[in-house]
């Protein structure tokens, strides 16, 4: 019987540098922002997910959360270059401050689009949570908005692993 792990050439981080990276971003975040201030997190569905709920459990701050679905792939792994957005936000963003929650920033394209879809919905700020950041595939750099901040868990060089999916390891 195959190992469960035997699919994985390299294990770019282990399940505790992604959980002590994450409680270090959660912490940026609750000093960035006092309770007054509390940000809304608006996870991209459905790669950000599991990123958000660790994320949300370490923030010492009263927060909302939502979701947002922009689909640029359709069926293949090549990007339109056109996302869509097909989940639209319940919680109104009008006024407040946004924390949109990414687990893979590459090409900037979706990020942008989502961005510019947040502070047309009325957002105060925009700040960016990624787990990976692939800044050597960005062809659309990214406006902030407010005094929006961009948090990164992890860059992935170009040395460091590339890959066409993200597999995170279950264990160390």
């Amino acid at each position: 019987m195959a190992s469960l792990h035997s699919h994985i050439e390299t294990i770019l981080w282990t399940k505790d540098e992604i959980s002590c990276r994450v409680t270090e971003l959660a912490s940026e975040i609750s000093t960035d922002f006092g309770a007054a201030d509390s940000p809304v997190l608006v996870g991209v569905a459905t790669g950000a997910f599991i990123f958000l709920a660790d994320l949300v459990r370490n923030i010492q701050l009263p927060i909302s959360v939502d979701f947002v679905r922009a689909e640029s792939y359709g069926c293949g792994t090549l990007s339109s270059g056109v996302p869509k957005l097909s989940l639209d936000l319940k919680v109104d963003v009008k006024g407040k401050h946004v924390i949109l929650v990414e687990d893979i920033v590459d090409t900037g394209n979706t990020l942008s689009c989502l961005i510019a879809y947040l502070e047309s919905k009325g957002a105060s700020s925009v700040s960016v949570c990624a787990l990976l950041d692939k800044p050597t595939r960005r062809k659309v750099h990214f406006q902030l908005v407010g005094e929006g901040k961009f948090y990164r868990g992890f860059e992935v060089s170009k040395g460091r692993g590339a890959w066409a999916g993200t597999t995170f390891p279950l264990e160390s």
